[in-house]
């Protein structure tokens, strides 16, 4: 091959697409003409042509000049594209396209379906607590016992992980009933626990510094110390 002829093209540059939008278009209500188009106008903006007209864009397309202006006018009013004004250095007003509308769609859409997949993720993981907690009962829970669960979660905004390490104290402890539950769940909110590692950590500070201070009973018996929260 001519290597003139590959250094023409590799100094003409190449376009940047975000994966997200080859894979979202139809998503956001794009079909495959207004993608091209688009495309297209993003690709004048990179060379610096920031007004492409309809003749010209339709010079890439298989589309006529007419096709290209009245899909610009639909992408403007849809708000996938907007004419903006911009100012030549001698001061001169003109006009110039923007894709930052398409942009945020394509954002729009990301947190959308982001807020969708934590929704369903917290919703399994709620679903999976009241299980948990089941199964350690040994038992269904009671009315009250599923509004104080409730609460925890709804009302104290307690992370389903951080119920289910309270849940584990509390067994270890031998103490398995709401209350001493609840209670837990006060003092690491109190101190500022919010997550399953901060909530081992604060257990694990607290019985280094209750072995100091425990008498063992028995010098060949093992004890392990319990932090008892109603206590407190």
């Amino acid at each position: 091959m001519d290597k003139d002829l590959i250094l023409s093209w590799i100094e003409d540059g190449m376009i940047q697409i975000p994966r997200l939008l080859m894979v979202k278009y139809k998503h956001i209500g794009l079909n495959e003409t207004e993608l091209v188009l688009l495309l297209q106008v993003f690709s004048f903006l990179e060379k610096g042509n920031d007004f492409p007209t309809p003749a010209q864009l339709s010079e890439r397309m298989t589309i006529p000049d007419g096709m290209c202006a009245s899909l610009l006018r639909r992408l403007v009013q849809n708000q996938y594209i907007s004419i903006e004004e911009g100012y030549s250095e001698e001061n001169i007003r003109y006009e110039k396209y923007s894709l930052k509308p398409l942009w945020s769609k394509l954002i729009d859409e990301f947190t959308f379906e982001k807020k969708q997949a934590d929704l369903e993720h917290n919703l399994h993981e709620e679903t999976n607590l009241y299980t948990i907690f089941e199964q350690e009962f040994g038992r269904p829970l009671s009315p009250l016992e599923c509004e104080t669960l409730a609460m925890w979660l709804d009302q104290d905004h307690q992370d389903p992980s951080v119920i289910k390490a309270a849940l584990r104290e509390a067994v270890i402890s031998g103490k398995l009933n709401f209350r001493y539950i609840d209670r837990i769940l006060f003092e690491w909110k109190k101190n500022g626990i919010k997550t399953i590692e901060q909530a081992k950590d604060y257990g694990n500070k607290f019985r280094q510094q209750r072995k100091k201070t425990t008498l063992v009973q028995k010098s060949d018996s093992k004890t392990i110390p319990f932090y008892n929260w109603l206590e407190q």
